[in-house]
């Protein structure tokens, strides 16, 4: 089979093509953590295209059937893996629940809306993990209601070290559609950066906190 017609690879194609993905490094993006970031990722832009939210969906339904089997429910997270998921559940026919970032300050002030009595076992649709913070604050969520989270699947990862760590921490399986480096090797055959770019991008993989600060001169003593 044809290297490009790798699943991960086509779904960075089409992050790439309808520009849900977009790498920057001479112009970096500003992160709400205050991170410098040549590239910004958007997954909700997928929804409005029905080829690929078609192929995202097929994609996670084999995902989790091979990665995790058959779940009780499938969960969103709040508020990009919501529609993502909904699409799941119903290919699946499954129930479909879903988890706010945080719990409501009215009403029953629930954090997990849905019918939790439908089944215990669920398996978790994210859009995009970076640091794994709020989607592990989703799995939280879920077993304090008392679910059996089987894992999870996200579109995107950037694969940072801490995310990984914080997975494993949580015993907490995470299978991605596709990934930071896959989407690399395909923005370079698809001509989307240069060499140099290349060399850009993969530092700051390396440390995203600190990638792109001025270098501070030491104080000749």
């Amino acid at each position: 089979m044809d290297a490009r017609l790798d699943p991960a690879l086509k779904i960075a194609e089409f992050l790439l093509q309808i520009k849900a993905v977009k790498l920057s490094p001479k112009k970096p993006f500003t992160w709400a953590s205050g991170w410098k970031s040549p590239i910004y990722c958007d997954n909700r832009k997928t929804l409005s295209y029905p080829t690929v939210r078609t192929y995202i969906r097929q994609q996670f339904v084999q995902a989790i059937d091979h990665e995790f089997g058959r779940p009780d429910m499938i969960a969103g997270v709040a508020t990009g893996g919501i529609a993502h998921g909904a699409l799941v559940a119903h290919d699946m026919g499954l129930p479909f629940i879903y988890v706010r970032s945080s719990a409501k300050e009215h009403g029953m002030k629930n954090q997990v809306e849905g019918d939790l009595t439908t089944g215990r076992s669920v398996v978790v649709v994210e859009d995009l993990v970076s640091t794994g913070k709020s989607s592990l604050n989703a799995v939280h969520s879920l077993r304090d209601a008392g679910c059996e989270v089987k894992g999870m699947v996200s579109i995107f990862t950037y694969g940072f070290d801490e995310a990984l760590r914080a997975f494993e921490q949580e015993k907490v399986k995470l299978h991605a559609l596709t990934s930071y480096s896959i989407l690399l090797d395909q923005a370079m055959h698809d001509k989307y950066i240069t060499e140099q770019d290349l060399i850009s991008l993969n530092e700051w993989r390396k440390d995203p906190a600190n990638w792109n600060k001025p270098v501070t001169e030491t104080a000749k003593g």
